[in-house]
């Protein structure tokens, strides 16, 4: 996934309100701009962190959003809107062989209650194979852990792909790792023992777990390499 236009250097001063930060441009310019990313951003949100700001659209009431983060000696991706892109891309290319092979792709298939899903694939041999796709961007040590903050509609989408595979589709929770330094995926039960207990029961009825760490460029983001998914790390 490139990014639209060319990112911009800043120096992160706060994030607040969820959605929102303060950084100050090279010039001494201090700007609020977009942070799209919901979740507790732990380890990502140091006031005087090196940030790259992606110009917004026409007629979007800040500058720029919010699209990397320095932190540990490498470059992260904190959008949680990117994934979704990332991952199709890679499907596409045949990146992800665990969901390679699909005739047709649809994204946001009403599914469950008032839930869409990320990803449809199907295939008249093989049928269709429901996915989510998660962002994560929290490490500890070389764990990439998630999440980072309770999920409600994390645990949600559990429980819709459990209910696709028990009427006999393929169902997929598609984990994607925006920086490159992380060795292995797991749960993070401290920080929402629901989600992981949903996890464990999700497995258990058949829901597939796959995670795909991506190199990380001031251009884009892209998935590079799978990361084995060991649920009790």
């Amino acid at each position: 996934m490139q990014f639209a236009g060319t990112l911009r250097e800043a120096r992160l001063l706060r994030r607040y309100k969820r959605f929102l930060a303060d950084v100050a441009l090279p010039n001494g310019d201090v700007v609020t701009v977009h942070c799209p990313n919901p979740g507790r951003m732990a380890g990502l949100d140091a006031p005087g962190s090196v940030v790259w700001l992606r110009p917004a659209g026409p007629g979007r009431k800040l500058p720029f959003t919010l699209e990397l983060v320095e932190a540990d000696g490498t470059l992260v991706g904190i959008n949680t809107a990117n994934p979704n892109e990332i991952a199709r891309e890679a499907i596409l290319a045949g990146a992800i062989p665990e969901l390679a092979g699909y005739a047709t792709w649809r994204r946001e298939v009403a599914y469950a209650e008032r839930s869409r899903v990320d990803l449809l694939l199907s295939d008249p041999v093989r049928g269709r194979c429901w996915v989510e796709i998660k962002n994560v961007h929290w490490r500890v040590g070389t764990v990439a852990r998630f999440p980072d903050a309770v999920t409600a509609r994390g645990t949600k989408h559990l429980k819709a792909l459990a209910d696709q595979r028990a009427v006999g589709d393929r169902a997929v929770m598609l984990y994607v790792v925006q920086r490159a330094d992380c060795s292995v995926f797991g749960l993070a039960p401290d920080i929402d023992p629901t989600y992981a207990r949903a996890c464990h029961e999700a497995v258990a009825a058949g829901v597939e777990l796959f995670c795909y760490a991506c190199e990380v460029g001031h251009d884009g983001v892209r998935i590079t390499h799978a990361l084995p998914v060991e649920l009790e790390v």
